[in-house]
């Protein structure tokens, strides 16, 4: 069952499983209270991962139903873990490990190689019009090309289409010694391996703008900007449907989609 199929379950009813309203209750608490480090930084609450969430559980069911909670419950005993329909930081590696096996670059880099990058002349260049700011933005020309095709279809949304800066993308191939400079002479290494192995080294992982919360930018990583991401009519759009243009995203960052429709 798909998140699209999944429209006749948003009235209360079709929400409520009588069996499942304790730890939906329990649920309903930790979604903006849970102490945890999902991605090795603190983090309260959990409500900025519910939509990946409702997406790999197929519904459209609020995180804090029972119905949420009982398909929770299903995808927990999948993994052999109790089906307590409770979401916990253990659930939520469960999640994170079915949504990084589909990134190959994330695959590929924790056997310990990290793909070369590939000869600058062979990108193709985004034009001005996709690109956020006025960036020159690389991109291998299977990438540029599937994502045009997406955004082509994003567009036809009247309130993605409404702001121009929807989709635009604002970072692409990123040339690992320029990236190391930058770690260096900036500070700035994204408290991750920037300068050592980054997934826009391959020109398949490009940074989209999907909005920005007032007082920050689009790559801001501050908490109260990502959730305000995650709830756009954008991020939503490219939840249900950039899998069909062949982009996995990295669960952390909103913004950021990598093209498997070639190896990295």
């Amino acid at each position: 069952m798909t998140a699209m199929s999944a429209c006749a379950q948003t009235s209360p009813s079709a929400c409520t499983v009588a069996a499942f309203e304790p730890p939906a209750r329990i649920n309903a608490s930790s979604l903006r209270s849970l102490s945890w480090a999902p991605f090795r930084r603190d983090e309260i609450g959990w409500e900025t991962y519910a939509p990946l969430m409702q997406r790999e559980l197929g519904t459209l069911c609020a995180p804090d139903t029972s119905r949420f909670s009982q398909l929770l419950a299903g995808f927990q005993k999948r993994f052999r873990m109790k089906g307590t329909g409770e979401m916990d930081a253990d659930t939520f590696l469960r999640f994170k490990g079915v949504w990084q096996e589909r990134r190959p670059f994330v695959m590929v880099n924790q056997n310990g190689f990290c793909p070369p990058p590939p000869d600058l002349a062979t990108l193709a260049i985004a034009a001005p019009a996709e690109s956020y700011g006025g960036k020159t933005i690389p991109l291998r020309p299977g990438t540029l090309d599937a994502y045009r095709k997406m955004v082509a279809a994003a567009r036809r949304v009247p309130a993605i289409a409404k702001d121009t800066r929807n989709l635009t993308i604002f970072s692409g191939f990123r040339d690992p010694d320029a990236d190391a400079a930058r770690c260096v002479t900036d500070g700035n290494c994204d408290g991750v391996a920037r300068a050592t192995c980054s997934p826009h080294r391959t020109g398949l992982a490009l940074d989209l703008y999907v909005g920005e919360a007032p007082g920050f930018k689009p790559d801001s990583s501050a908490d109260p900007n990502r959730l305000f991401m995650t709830n756009t009519p954008t991020y939503r759009w490219l939840l249900a449907n950039a899998h069909r243009f062949g982009f996995v995203n990295y669960p952390f960052e909103p913004w950021h989609w990598e093209w498997i429709g070639q190896a990295p």
